[in-house]
């Protein structure tokens, strides 16, 4: 195989630099446009944490995906941690139906909009 310049080198493999991105981290918004009251709901939701002194919103791990929900007393939403935007909308609607299971009428599902995708890549020069 010729190297071209563009060319990154893995190990003793060269491959094409776009072969190596990977999205680390997948940020997207949402709301359920009503008031959620945190401290009930960091009661109620397994696993969440609610410090108001450290941090405003309440902070929801999903497992599968693997991501974190930043909940806001606005209603207002952002996950963190997706790596990819099928992620986001799973962990999302985790928990859009976790909020139902605790009695917080979320309607429908929240229209949901991808802020942020952070990859990293291999790109060298000769």
């Amino acid at each position: 195989m010729v190297r071209r310049k563009e060319d990154a080198m893995v190990g003793d493999a060269t491959v094409e630099p776009r072969d190596t991105i990977k999205i680390e981290n997948v940020v997207a918004s949402t709301s359920i446009e009503q008031e959620v009251n945190l401290k009930q709901a960091t009661l109620a939701l397994e696993g969440a944490d609610y410090n108001p002194q450290r941090f405003p919103g309440l902070v929801y791990r999903t497992k599968d995906p693997k991501t974190a929900a930043l909940i806001f007393r606005s209603g207002k939403i952002v996950c963190t941690g997706a790596k990819s935007i099928d992620d986001v909308y799973r962990g999302l609607e985790n928990v859009f139906q976790s909020l139902r299971n605790i009695g917080i009428d979320v309607k429908g599902t929240p229209e949901i909009k991808v802020q942020n995708i952070v990859a990293s890549g291999i790109f060298t020069q000769l």
